[in-house]
């Protein structure tokens, strides 16, 4: 049975006409149903609809959906362009004690600014949903676009932490990004003023720099334990009993 098109929807010739704006509008619908629903779970059709657009403009301009998911993470690589160049910016300014701090303010402060629009929290809310429970199209796409910036912070974090092993710089650095993708949920913000008993408008203190100070004292407290706790820095029972 041929579908009968409503009479009120636009048809791909119109769409045409107003194209930048309908480009974007399909890239925004579709971050925010993978951010609310995951990528299996939504379909091109939904996101033509939400988009209010013909199912054929979607393919038109993105092509199947996995290149549509992709085309997402190429729209916001310029965070991880920032990133990049805030921990530049770092290495060459700081060294010692505060470069650790610098390096993990390189690595949030651009994600952080993403809750300032409903845009970015989407983008913000899909990625950590991906990383949670990555698929094998955000695996990808992480390799594209995540994988190189990655490389180049945990060989800054080697750098700050000479001593450290690359496998504990690793997890301190995945580590670093459950408790980024955490603080970007706004259900966690909403949990924190229920555990609080506070309204949104009575919140005082600057839980971005909150998190930025949990991360450092955590990376510093748990390689500091690891230090402590190294074969290396152990008499083995077999040297103590030969004693």
């Amino acid at each position: 049975m041929a579908m009968v098109r409503n009479a009120n929807s636009p048809t791909l010739e119109q769409a045409r006409e107003d194209a930048p704006d309908r480009k974007t509008q399909i890239i925004r619908s579709a971050q925010k149903l993978f951010a609310l629903h995951g990528y299996h779970a939504v379909s091109i059709r939904q996101i033509a609809d939400d988009a209010g657009v013909p199912l054929a403009l979607v393919r038109y301009y993105y092509g199947a959906k996995d290149e549509l998911f992709h085309a997402i993470f190429e729209r916001w690589n310029h965070v991880s362009e920032q990133r990049l160049a805030l921990l530049a910016e770092a290495l060459g300014e700081r060294s010692g004690a505060k470069l650790l701090r610098r390096v993990v303010q390189a690595f949030a402060a651009p994600v952080l600014t993403l809750r300032d629009s409903e845009e970015g929290t989407h983008y913000a809310v899909m990625l950590s949903r991906e990383l949670a429970h990555p698929t094998a199209e955000a695996q990808r796409a992480g390799q594209t676009f995540l994988d190189p910036m990655a490389r180049a912070f945990l060989d800054a974090l080697q750098q700050t932490l000479p001593l450290a092993t690359r496998e504990q710089v690793a997890w301190c650095y995945q580590l670093m990004i459950g408790s980024l993708m955490a603080h970007m949920q706004e259900l966690q913000h909403a949990r924190v003023r229920g555990l609080a008993g506070i309204a949104p408008a009575d919140e005082r203190i600057d839980s971005g720099q909150l998190l930025v100070d949990f991360v450092v004292g955590g990376i510093q407290a748990a390689l500091s334990r690891s230090a402590s706790a190294s074969p290396t820095s152990r008499v083995s029972p077999a040297k103590k009993g030969s004693r």
